[in-house]
Parts: structure tokens; C-alpha cells; sequence
């Protein structure tokens, strides 16, 4: 064991050498390049893309060298094809996966151009596919009721592996849609109950208008237990009153105009009827007999 130590140090001392000589070479001459660029330009984008470039170039250049010192070792060229195939799959992670997504989007659908879709933060419509990345049209975020930000998310595909997705479009176009009202203690909730279910019935999507032929479609395809798709109105005692929440099914673009007229009419109700309030967090104190006496 001992020999064949020696031998293989014997050989391969050189190369060592030659080895560490062009890591140093070639790291001295980057740096340099870089400190020249410094100093000659002031434009900081300019920089860091001069920067990319020679980062790019020295790589290539140490892994030439690399090659030319210790292609001798290798053996035969299968070798060579392996170790090098194996050194491009750890470099090029990142992209065989989004190479490796693209393809499952291909083949697997889990969207289309036009779905909306939410995979981990983000949330948007599929506006482009590419072989690394999609583009979806950014809703949500600082906006409210899924509406458009006009942001472009660009996402790279491998990210359907880790994150979650959910679509919003996909077998079944509508969602389940909640108007939450609250009333005082005080008030005749069963009256708002009865008024409330009329408003639902006309801003929901009528099942004779497209959800109950979508949802038997979907039903072909995925294990769908819903069974009532008309609005309904559920009560809650809350801290501060009685909430009534209105539960409809809407279309997935059109939950915030659903919001803007519903809650048009349901302040209509308010002003017209004298009995129902809305409520609000209170604080309420009373005074014990001990107070009232004196």
C-alpha cells in the first residue's frame, strides 16, 4: 500500500503543482480584470454584469485546464463522459429541474395558459409557459379580492416539486364566496336571516346557468362530495352580535364586483329597516349597587 502511495505521489506531484498553479493564475487574473473594471466604469449595472461575465469565462477556463492537466488520469473516455456528465448534472441543478417541470406541466396539465393558480406565496393567472419558467399576471398581494396588482411573476417550473398548487379554474370554474354581516345583540337577526338569502339567490351562479352541468363534468374526474350548490346563510353568536354569513358560489373572477353590489343592497336593507344595526366591537360597564347607592 505503501509503494503504490508513493508511485501515484511520484506521478502526480507535477500535476498537483501544475493544478495549483492555474487555480492561482487564473483567480489572480479574474481579480485583476475586476479591479480594472472598477475603476474605468461608474455605471454599478454595467459592473456586475462585466462581473457575471468574467466569472463565467474563468470557470470555463479553470476546467480547461483542469482537463488538459489530468485528462491522462481518467482512464478511457467513458470515464471522462461520466465524471464530466456527473459534474454538469450538480452545476445545472436548478435547471434540470425546471427542464424536468416543464416537461410534467406537458405532460400532467396541472394548468394551462389562462388557469389561475396559486403555488406557494403567489397567486395569478397563467399568462405564459416556457421550458424554465412560467408567467402568471400577479393577483392579490397589496390588492384585495384577488384582483391583478399588473405584476408579471416569473416562477421557475421545477417549483411545482416543492411548493404546493392550487387551481382556482381547473374542472370546476367557480368558488364558494362569504359575505360575513354582523348585527347587534339587539336587532331582529331572524329579519336580516330572511332578507339576506334573496340577495344571495341573485349574485350567486345559478345552477341552471353553468356550476351543476360543471360540477357533474368535474364529478367525472375527481371525488366531489358537494351535493348543494344553492347560497346558504349560517348564524354564529360573536362577541360583539349575532353574524350571519352568506355562503354563495361565484365565478373565480368575479368575487370583488359579487362584494361591491351585494353589500349595496344589504345597506339598502339596513337604512329601510329600523330593527337591524350593524355591530361593532364594544366595550360595555356596569355600575354595581354599591355605586348606584351612593
Amino acid at each position: 500500500m505503501t509503494e503504490f502511495l508513493n508511485s501515484f505521489l511520484d506521478t502526480n506531484s507535477a500535476k498537483v503543482v501544475w493544478t495549483l498553479f492555474l487555480f492561482g493564475s487564473v483567480a489572480l487574473l479574474w481579480w485583476l480584470a475586476i479591479r480594472t473594471i472598477t475603476k474605468r466604469f461608474e455605471d454599478s449595472q454595467a459592473i456586475f454584469r462585466s462581473r457575471k461575465t468574467l466569472s463565467y469565462v474563468a470557470a470555463t477556463i479553470a476546467l480547461l485546464g483542469l482537463l488538459i492537466i489530468w485528462i491522462d488520469q481518467l482512464g478511457n473516455v467513458s470515464t471522462f463522459l461520466g465524471l464530466f456528465a456527473a459534474g454538469v448534472a450538480i452545476a445545472l441543478a436548478d435547471v434540470i429541474k425546471n427542464v424536468a417541470g416543464w416537461i410534467y406541466i406537458l405532460i400532467r396539465r396541472p394548468f394551462r395558459a389562462g388557469d389561475r393558480i396559486e403555488i406557494g406565496a403567489d397567486a395569478g393567472d397563467v399568462i405564459d409557459i416556457r421550458l424554465l419558467r412560467f408567467s402568471l399576471l400577479e393577483i392579490r398581494n397589496w390588492v384585495d379580492a384577488d384582483q391583478s396588482t399588473g405584476r408579471i411573476l416569473h416562477v421557475p417550473n421545477g417549483l411545482l416539486f416543492a411548493e404546493p398548487m392550487a387551481n382556482f379554474t381547473e374542472g370546476f370554474p367557480y368558488v364558494w364566496h362569504e359575505i360575513e354581516v354582523v348585527v347587534t345583540f339587539e336587532s331582529d337577526w331572524e329579519l336580516m336571516e330572511k332578507l339576506l338569502q334573496p340577495i344571495l339567490e341573485r349574485h350567486s351562479a345559478h345552477p341552471s346557468s353553468g356550476p351543476e352541468a360543471e360540477f357533474t363534468k368535474a364529478s367525472t374526474y375527481y371525488f366531489l362530495r358537494y351535493r348543494h350548490l344553492t347560497p346558504t346563510v349560517y348564524v354564529k353568536v360573536v362577541d360583539h352580535g349575532v353574524k350571519l354569513t352568506g355562503r354563495l358560489l361565484v365565478s373565480v373572477r368575479r368575487r370583488r364586483t359579487v362584494d361591491h353590489t351585494a353589500w349595496k343592497e344589504i345597506l339598502q336593507v339596513l337604512r329601510d329597516e329600523p330593527s337591524i344595526d350593524l355591530a361593532y366591537p364594544t366595550t360595555r360597564f356596569f355600575r354595581g349597587p354599591e355605586h348606584s347607592s351612593s
